[in-house]
């Protein structure tokens, strides 16, 4: 297996520069998972609340918290990606809501005091490039929260990877070898990929609560990030384009992808842990 360290996810993120601002509006499904993403923090975020950004990025989540009126220490491993955020976000109002923008990697919070932020954020899979480093940077988040406070953060998903990339996933299997193809569905882990482009570590939900125990906190949510929008897009699109139909449908979306038979069913897990 290859090493995997901060420089390179970081290349990679610069790389990706602007794409990951369009991800999560390109299509229905994009549109949907930012809608359940944005729900689930709304549990976790209120106004007035001092919150760590962690894997910002271009500034999806950073509308979203200021919207909700929070403030927020906006961060990122990328420099590329921190430009992204003051250029985007800086066109709002909600502008206003960032304290500083700051390059942190997920792995390393100890720059900041304990309890010093309300709520840490780190949607997007940052913990998903810790790879064995995972419950030791969940555990720095969770230092500089607040007691009462939440980590609310996603994780790449194995099995929803797994169902919603399928041609590609058996296009891999072919280059690489089914062997390999078994130690990735095992594991979660893509350095089992020979020059696989987005490497990383995708989790299943069983895995979850272990993590937060094994961080010192306690996990107290889970959702997918989406289930029946990973379906027919001709269909989604038909629902959209009616807002009474698309609001009852993203009602039972959401609803959906907390159920326990769910969660593993999107391209991403959500997560919210507190202190045990």
């Amino acid at each position: 297996m290859t090493a995997h360290d901060s420089a390179t996810t970081r290349a990679y993120d610069d790389d990706l520069g602007d794409a990951e601002w369009s991800r999560l509006e390109a299509d229905v499904a994009g549109r949907v998972s930012l809608e359940v993403h944005r729900r689930f923090l709304a549990r976790f975020v209120h106004p007035g609340d001092r919150v760590l950004e962690v894997g910002a990025g271009p500034g999806r989540f950073t509308l979203a918290l200021a919207a909700l009126g929070a403030t927020v220490v906006v961060t990122d491993l990328s420099p590329v990606q921190l430009d992204l955020n003051r250029e985007r976000v800086g066109r709002t109002t909600a502008e206003t809501a960032v304290e500083r923008r700051e390059l942190l990697d997920v792995g390393d919070a100890s720059r900041y005091a304990d309890g010093e932020f309300d709520a840490v954020v780190a949607y997007g899979g940052p913990l998903s490039y810790t790879f064995d480093r995972a419950e030791e940077a969940l555990r720095g988040l969770l230092r500089v929260t607040a007691p009462g406070g939440a980590v609310v953060a996603s994780v790449m998903s194995a099995l929803g990877t797994w169902r919603a990339a399928l041609p590609g996933v058996a296009r891999a299997a072919a280059v690489a070898g089914e062997d390999a193809n078994d130690r990735v569905l095992r594991t979660g882990d893509l350095r089992h990929l020979p020059g696989a482009a987005h490497v990383c570590r995708m989790f299943r939900s069983s895995e979850l609560a272990g993590l937060a125990t094994a961080a010192g906190g306690e996990l107290v949510a889970l959702s997918g990030s989406n289930w029946a929008s990973l379906g027919d897009p001709a269909t989604l699109a038909d629902l959209e384009a009616d807002p009474d139909r698309w609001r009852r449908f993203l009602d039972h979306e959401v609803a959906a992808c907390a159920e326990p038979g769910a969660t593993d069913g999107g391209t991403h897990l959500l997560l919210a842990v507190r202190h045990a």
